[in-house]
């Protein structure tokens, strides 16, 4: 095993403490729009939030919206239960409750850079993984978000970041024990955010894979993947419990799929984000909110399914264009071009700018990989870059989906950065090394001959 050295150890302690630095100054700036008590302190949380209220004070894991509606599933159970701790210990939407939230969210983000540089570095070399590291101490996205909006995906970003690390030491050992541990927190992973259950399963087949062709035998293969699965299926049981006990059906983990599909897919995404697209929505539309209350929550999202489902099969024309669009927004950042939505979104150019360059780094940095390191560098990168955002692309997305891939893919820009700016100064140094006895020739010749004595 690798070990660090104290010049290892000390930049990447200074790494983390300039990025605690900027989060928490940023806080003081921003946790005001956060703890604004419009709407109920809507803003606080949202429906985690809401969620969170009511297991604090007594209710159980229920009311995620305006007021009492019974049991939920709507969210996966980790980080409304955080929330609740928060407010258990803090007060309910309170000002410390908010401060420190953020600050929990703001450390994730910061300890973020610790699995980006161990990957990195073993990807692509010790000064990729410094360069990514840094980028991601200012990187305006891993800064803004975890403190301008209380939700899970910041925790989810950092176990991606930290479980995609343990692949790819899993790709060289067959151990049991390690092989339950990656199961164990995948599901807690998944307990968290099941996004993300959209990769693990095929970094973890990639894996074996890769112990295959190392091990020769797939009988040796049989402990380590049985292992992980049982693993997975442990730590995601209780849950699946409650739910079949609370509701009387199947539900993994959440319900809300099918109203995540109507969202996105209702017919009035042309000119504006599809989270707004629906002004029926529960948490917008009072008669929608008074409707999921009376029907419950398994037949109010079953009938938002339906609706979603004739209204694709109505028009697929325009869902085949909405699904294209989508995946334009989650590479560049670009929506609409429509000026009422810019107005509304004044800081989109810069977005876009920033978003579409590095995107482009991004796939040049996979591609570099491929060539130059194989398949066996570059797969486990693709196949998060490639799988994560699909079930965004056939939903509906918004500007933070995206953030738990945002390590992979600040390692592969910086990887390719860096490379090639190597490239540069390799060619520059060639440049003038073939200069040089051009030079000390005609150096030469300007100096006069010494008198002969």
């Amino acid at each position: 095993m690798r070990k660090d050295g104290p010049s290892v150890k000390r930049k990447l302690f200074w790494m983390i403490l300039v990025a605690l630095v900027v989060r928490f100054t940023v806080i003081a700036f921003l946790y005001p729009r956060v703890i604004d008590p419009s709407h109920d302190h809507w803003y606080f949380g949202f429906e985690e939030g809401r969620v969170a209220r009511a297991i604090a004070t007594g209710q159980g894991f229920s009311d995620p919206l305006w007021g009492q509606s019974g049991p939920t599933a709507w969210y996966a159970p980790i980080y409304p239960y955080i929330l609740a701790t928060d407010f258990k210990v803090f007060g309910v939407f309170t000002t410390a409750s908010c401060i420190v939230i953020l600050g929990f969210q703001s450390l994730l983000s910061a300890f973020t850079c610790l699995p980006l540089f161990f990957f990195a570095r073993r990807s692509f070399g010790e000064g990729a993984a410094l360069a990514a590291g840094w980028a991601w101490v200012f990187y305006p996205y891993s800064v803004y978000w975890p403190i301008i909006r209380i939700w899970e995906t910041w925790f989810a970003m950092f176990l991606l970041a930290v479980l995609f690390l343990v692949i790819l030491k899993l790709e060289h050992t067959p151990k049991v024990k390690y092989w339950v541990g990656f199961g164990a927190l995948s599901g807690l992973a998944a307990l968290l955010d099941p996004i993300l259950l959209s990769v693990f399963p095929l970094l973890a087949l990639w894996a074996l894979w890769r112990l295959n062709k190392q091990s020769k035998t797939l009988r040796s293969l049989l402990p380590p993947a049985t292992a992980c699965v049982l693993a997975v299926i442990v730590t995601i049981s209780p849950w699946m419990i409650r739910n079949a006990m609370v509701f009387h059906k199947f539900i993994p983990i959440r319900d809300n799929m099918a109203l995540e599909f109507r969202v996105g897919n209702s017919g009035k995404t042309i000119e504006t984000m599809d989270i707004f697209a629906g002004p029926w929505l529960p948490w917008i539309n009072d008669k929608e909110w008074n409707e999921y209350r009376q029907m419950g929550e398994i037949a109010y999202f079953h009938l938002k399914g339906q609706q979603a489902k004739a209204y694709i099969e109505a028009h697929p024309l325009w869902y085949a264009g909405m699904c294209a669009r989508r995946v334009v927004y989650i590479w560049t950042g670009f929506w609409s071009a429509n000026k009422r939505y810019l107005d509304e979104q004044t800081y989109d150019p810069a977005a876009i700018s920033l978003l579409t360059l590095l995107s482009c780094l991004t796939f040049m940095g996979l591609a570099r990989a491929y060539r130059k390191r194989g398949a066996d560098v570059a797969a486990p990168y693709a196949i998060v870059l490639i799988f994560f955002p699909l079930i965004y692309y056939l939903t509906h997305v918004e500007r933070w989906y995206r953030c738990p891939m945002e390590p992979i893919i600040i390692a592969l820009a910086a990887y390719e950065v860096r490379a090639r700016a190597a490239e540069w100064l390799r060619r520059r140094r060639q440049v003038k090394f073939a200069e040089a006895p051009a030079v000390l020739a005609e150096n030469a010749n300007e100096i006069p001959a010494e008198p002969v004595s």
